[in-house]
């Protein structure tokens, strides 16, 4: 061997060791065998919301680093609890994962006397993927401008404005009813099964108003065939800077967002949990996803599986209150 062939062996070796280092460690934190077929992501709304704007954003850049596709399955109803049943049930190897919407299943905890799932106990939480505000929105044709002047206009009308949620027993419909107790208002919820198929009759001014997510409702807003009052955060959105919190406007200490994870059946093994947990985190780092879900008013979480459980805890607790203090029962 020439010495110039073995000084440039010498010069490479660090690099060859590097990348055996690397390899190493990706094959330590890789299933094996996993994933070797599609990952389906279970979607509890239908096709068009928030929860499945976020999901296909997320799922196709991790379907590129999985090297497998993820198809999404819209399964709505139930205030989200089809979708969450039929993915709790799902054998736990990893192929089944659920979009949860961690509020609307918190609330079914306490919601549901006879709920055949129990987001606390049949899920194995692996990573917060995003956190989506509410937005109050009204038909432009009420004749209201603020919060102040819609509570005023249906402690004028009791029982006689309505307001539409994806679902009986979601956080949308609890949010409407946190307004009506905060504000000490009588309006009349009608649920839907999904924001797509009541936005029709919310733009045709068959619904006064909806406490929904925003992305689905953000076009709308924009060319003034709804009409904004504030958002559920405790901040203002960057998305709508000029709009009040609903804290702001009226209702101090009113907080209402939607936070999702992905979620994947209780007994599924560590290392696939670990694996998906770190290429979730991975996806929610990319400048170009965080860029497209920021422009619908979506958040990018993420952060380790063990900080969703007391995020869980923290909602169940907040809305058994809620549904307590209302009386509230399944309609």
């Amino acid at each position: 061997m020439s010495t110039n062939k073995f000084a440039i062996r010498i010069r490479l070796l660090p690099l060859i060791l590097l990348a055996a280092i690397a390899f190493a460690a990706q094959a330590q934190t890789k299933p094996a065998g996993y994933p070797a077929r599609p990952v389906k992501i279970i979607v509890p709304f239908p096709a068009g919301g928030a929860t499945d704007i976020l999901t296909r954003v997320v799922g196709q850049k991790l379907s590129e680093r999985i090297g497998q596709q993820m198809p999404i399955d819209n399964r709505p109803g139930a205030g989200a609890n089809i979708g969450a049943e039929a993915a709790a049930k799902s054998p736990p190897d990893g192929y089944t994962l659920l979009m949860g919407s961690i509020a609307s299943h918190s609330i079914a905890v306490s919601y549901y006397k006879n709920l055949n799932y129990d987001v606390r106990r049949d899920f194995a939480p692996i990573a917060m993927t995003g956190a989506i505000t509410n937005v109050l929105v009204v038909h432009p044709a009420l004749p209201v401008r603020s919060v102040k002047d819609l509570i005023a206009l249906a402690k004028a009308h009791p029982g006689e404005l309505n307001y539409a949620s994806s679902g009986t027993g979601g956080l949308i419909h609890l949010t409407g009813a946190l307004f009506g107790q905060m504000a000490k208002i009588n309006i009349v919820h009608v649920p839907y099964k999904g924001t797509a198929l009541f936005l029709p009759d919310l733009l045709n001014g068959q619904i006064a108003m909806s406490l929904d997510t925003l992305p689905p409702h953000l076009p709308f807003i924009r060319i003034g065939k709804l009409r904004a009052l504030a958002v559920t955060t405790v901040k203002r959105s960057p998305v709508l800077p000029d709009l009040p919190t609903m804290a702001e406007a009226a209702l101090p200490g009113f907080e209402s967002v939607a936070i999702y994870a992905l979620l994947a059946p209780t007994g599924t093994p560590r290392d696939i949990v670990t694996y998906l947990n770190r290429e979730t985190n991975a996806v929610l780092q990319m400048p170009d996803v965080r860029e497209k879900l920021a422009a619908q008013g979506i958040e990018t979480l993420g952060g380790t599986a063990e900080a969703v459980e007391p995020i869980i805890r923290n909602e169940v607790a907040k809305w058994a209150r809620v549904i307590k203090d209302g009386g509230i029962t399944p309609e």
